[in-house]
């Protein structure tokens, strides 16, 4: 029995100075430790990459939302039409009517659909672009400057390690000269 306590204590000591050293060795690597913070929010909405994307979609799908809002109208105008005459047309003739009307609305909901199926698509390639070029950018910070780890999602980050102007200022330098 006396050999099982001292055995207890013996593993209680080692476990504490287990965790004791172990404690101090994490502290003194994490002063040593240089942390960067990324937010790709702001650097999706702020770069000029970011802002050039937007404007080439925007250009890109210009004629497609055009010919879209302009069958909309037209459907709405169709269907305007035929609630003011439906009275004094002939039966037949509202049947025909209805039936053009529900046509256009789903030709319409199609080419909504397909619209923004491929504009978010594209959207998606072109941020796929953008994202690339800001990991470079962030990856060549970090080798200069020598950070350890830069995050670039968090639920909060203190402006004192906060690089996004950096990038920013990497990104819209790179776009500048290309």
């Amino acid at each position: 029995m006396i050999r099982f306590k001292w055995f207890k204590r013996s593993l209680l000591v080692i476990f504490v100075t287990f965790f004791a050293s172990s404690s101090l060795v994490a502290q003194s690597a994490s002063a040593d430790m240089k942390v960067g913070f990324v937010s790709t929010e702001r650097v999706l909405r702020e770069s000029n990459p970011a802002k050039a994307s937007q404007k080439k979609l925007e250009a890109e799908f210009a004629k497609r939302e055009k010919e879209v809002q302009d069958l909309a109208n037209k459907l709405r105008g169709m269907s305007e039409k035929l609630e003011r005459d439906a009275t004094v047309m002939a039966e037949a003739d509202r049947a025909k009517r209805q039936r053009e009307i529900a046509d256009m609305e789903r030709d319409l909901q199609r080419r909504q659909r397909e619209f923004r199926e491929d504009l978010n698509q594209r959207r998606n390639e072109e941020l796929a672009q953008v994202v690339e070029r800001a990991n470079k950018a962030i990856r060549q910070i970090a080798e200069a400057e020598k950070y350890d780890i830069i995050f670039q999602e968090a639920v909060f980050a203190s402006p004192r390690i906060d690089i996004t102007e950096k990038v920013l200022k990497s990104l819209n330098a790179q776009s500048g000269s290309k």
